[in-house]
């Protein structure tokens, strides 16, 4: 890109993320990440807060226009900058939680269920491309959140989860944060029932996580390291633009 616009916004399916000692941008379209260090950081603050790219140094600036984080503009259009609930780094200090178990008995019809919810999502992801597989995924959990009849109790979606995640344990395909929960929304979506979809990004290090949350904003079968996550995204509650 030789000459910058004069003014740009970021387009609907980008969100930012303000730690303080790290500026995370992520493009739901693509699932692509972006990491700004400090100086870079308070540049694109500068942009957010003024709507021209003039304030980022012009390599970043153009990057973030060809890629599509950011769209030229006629006139100044600021965006907003999500600031982090944890913000605070302890530069390798703090111990996170990691592994998984192995999931309880689950009856034999549920699973099968939760078999279906899982093999429909690995559809969904496995037909387009690539580069637009998490849109696809996003989509198809809006559709089933859209459609809600009533919201799941907490023993309903903890039931939906952990049918999903014994599913999910002996799949040939990949079955993390991102696949089980939106399997999980269609499970109960099957039903007439909704939970609210969440995806998230937590600091020291930089990580990703995705979830489903009860009417009262309660997390469903997760640990308590889940509430350092900053949610980006929720839909059921709040839906997503494309």
């Amino acid at each position: 890109m030789d000459e910058l616009p004069a003014f740009a916004t970021a387009l609907p399916h980008v969100r930012a993320t303000d730690f303080g000692h790290i500026l995370v941008v992520i493009d739901y379209r693509t699932g692509d990440v972006k990491g700004l260090l400090p100086t870079a950081a308070e540049r694109l603050r500068e942009a957010a807060r003024t709507g021209s790219p003039g304030r980022l140094p012009g390599p970043l600036a153009a990057h973030l226009l060809t890629a599509g984080f950011l769209a030229p503009t006629s006139d100044p259009r600021p965006w907003p900058v999500t600031k982090a609930t944890t913000a605070t780094a302890s530069w390798g200090s703090v111990e996170h939680p990691a592994g998984t178990a192995r999931p309880r008995s689950i009856p034999l019809l549920d699973l099968l269920r939760a078999t279906g919810a899982l093999s429909a999502v690995a559809a969904v992801k496995a037909v387009g491309h690539r580069r637009t597989t998490m849109l696809r995924v996003i989509h198809t959990i809006h559709r089933a959140t859209s459609t809600r009849h009533r919201p799941a109790t907490p023993d309903q979606a903890a039931a939906a989860v952990s049918a999903v995640r014994a599913a999910g344990w002996n799949s040939p395909v990949r079955s993390a944060c991102l696949e089980e929960s939106a399997a999980v929304v269609l499970l109960l979506a099957s039903r007439c029932l909704g939970v609210t979809w969440c995806h998230g990004i937590a600091a020291d290090p930089v990580r990703l996580h995705a979830w489903v949350q009860t009417e009262d904003g309660t997390p469903v079968a997760e640990p308590l390291s889940t509430r350092a996550f900053t949610p980006l995204l929720t839909l059921g509650a709040h839906h997503f633009q494309s």
